[in-house]
């Protein structure tokens, strides 16, 4: 694998362009725009006959640093990050109280 693909394979090291607009606050026109300016490479891709851009999330992030500054990045990226622990506790919490039901089932079968 040579090192221009390397950035498309690795888990994480892409995103679309709908996240990229969500995660980032970017605009639609502002993807365009950079990509055509040459600042992001992108992959078009097909969902269901719908299209979308595959973009590379090293090339994103320095797209919003060098148009909104560092501690706008910094900012969007602690804001995902929370949402993501948010619902992973949430999930926690949901897995806990499902187990805590089965135990105390299990304990009242022993008991009685």
């Amino acid at each position: 694998m040579d090192d221009l693909d390397s950035g498309w394979q690795n888990k994480g090291s892409t995103l679309s362009d709908k996240t990229a607009r969500k995660e980032f606050g970017l605009k639609q026109e502002e993807i365009i725009a950079a990509i055509r300016a040459g600042q992001l490479q992108y992959r078009e891709m097909w969902i269901y006959g719908n299209p979308w851009l595959r973009l590379l999330r090293k090339e994103v992030e320095a797209l919003v640093k060098s148009r909104h500054g560092a501690g706008y990045l910094k900012q969007k990226q602690a804001k995902t990050e929370l949402a993501h622990i948010n619902r992973d506790l949430k999930r926690l919490k949901t897995e806990i109280a499902e187990l805590e039901k089965r135990k105390a089932e299990l304990i009242s079968g022993l008991g009685g």
